[in-house]
């Protein structure tokens, strides 16, 4: 569009606004796998190339790191959340085996029994009254 020799630029129309609630639930949608990011933005209409990624950053339970990362991206985020909860059950069950070894040689080296055998009866409150 020209007016007196100046040309003037076109905006398209202005960006939208949308919600939290909608954001959040645009996120949920993805990171159930249901529908990918070009099919959300089709769904509801959503404009620019990044805006959903940026909202999983903000709102997501999965980790979106912002560099590209070597290797192939994983695209199910289920197996990304079964990778996550996979690795903190190795890292609790390490956890588990160092708290176990360490009673083990506070028993041997203090000659005391800390924790009951599977076999031995747990008292309760009804056992210590007839007690007395």
């Amino acid at each position: 569009m020209e007016i007196s020799g100046k040309r003037l630029k076109v905006m398209g129309p202005s960006p939208r606004k949308y919600s939290v609630a909608f954001k959040r639930q645009i996120v949920r949608e993805y990171e159930s796998g249901s529908l990918n990011k070009d099919q959300l933005k089709a769904k509801y209409n959503i404009g620019g190339n990044s805006r959903i990624l940026e909202w999983c950053r903000q709102y997501g339970k999965l980790v979106y790191p912002k560099s590209i990362s070597l290797g192939r991206p994983m695209k199910d985020p289920q197996k990304q959340r079964i990778k996550e909860l996979e690795k903190a059950l190795e890292m609790a069950n390490l956890k588990v085996r160092a708290y176990e070894k360490l009673i083990e040689i506070t028993e041997r080296n203090e000659g005391i029994e800390i924790l009951k055998k599977d076999g031995a009866k747990q008292s309760t409150s009804s056992d210590k009254q007839e007690q007395a």
